[in-house]
């Protein structure tokens, strides 16, 4: 897999966010999606996926501990541009067997136990997400964190058997506000009072000045463990 992801990082080298997501829309016909968080990156890529008519699905992971403000931005998109982004919610059993057995708030008691809540609300969902589609596109950019330095904007996901595409991967977070502003995208309010990396409501905050991009999630945890388990790879 990893010639064939080279063969197609260079076939979409030259080409510009909407031109690669396109190319791979026909590349692999009905097997392209995006999961959107409804943040600043997720909704320029909606806005180009959706304005452009590109036939790529788009859906989201409900946890059930979103900020009103994030359904408010989900409600919005739908109707700027008249569509139905698919929800995909955790299983009710095992939320019901893991609150009943660890409280309603247990993942502030240990890494473990926020990395089970997570996988529940967002790791299980995101796998039924993608069952059967070929290529998966993120909102990850380089900025966000140490760790996303150095992932190539097209790459192989070897957990879900398919690749990822980060078609921002190397816009600066200047670039995603203009983007908005310039094409009147909507976007998350919580953007405005200090949240930039914005999940679970229980789990973010708003950053203070010169703090890292994601210290507002989980911040009462080590920074190096500070990853819901979407994004790890085998």
């Amino acid at each position: 897999m990893a010639e064939r992801s080279e063969i197609l990082l260079n076939s979409i080298a030259e080409l510009n966010e909407v031109e690669a997501l396109s190319f791979l829309a026909n590349e692999f016909p009905g097997a392209v999606t995006f999961s959107s968080s409804f943040g600043m990156e997720d909704q320029v890529i909606t806005h180009m996926i959706l304005s452009g008519r590109l036939p790529i699905s788009i859906f989201t992971l409900d946890t059930g501990r979103m900020f009103y403000e994030t359904y408010y931005t989900w409600s919005q998109t739908n109707e700027r541009y008249g569509t139905h982004i698919k929800p995909y919610y955790p299983d009710a059993a095992h939320i019901e067997a893991f609150v009943e057995a660890n409280g309603i708030n247990a993942f502030y008691e240990s890494p473990a136990m926020r990395k089970q809540c997570c996988f529940i609300r967002k790791v299980e969902p995101l796998n039924r997400a993608l069952s059967g589609n070929k290529v998966w596109v993120t909102g990850l950019r380089a900025e966000q964190s140490s760790s996303r330095e150095s992932l190539p904007q097209l790459e192989w996901d070897e957990t879900h058997g398919l690749y990822k595409f980060h078609p921002l991967m190397d816009w600066t977070t200047e670039q995603v506000r203009a983007y908005i502003k310039q094409n009147n995208v909507p976007y998350n309010p919580l953007h405005d009072q200090g949240f930039i990396s914005i999940g679970c409501a229980p789990c973010t905050r708003a950053i203070k000045p010169g703090e890292d991009f994601r210290a507002g999630r989980w911040w009462w945890e080590d920074n190096s463990k500070k990853e819901c388990g979407l994004h790890v790879h085998k």
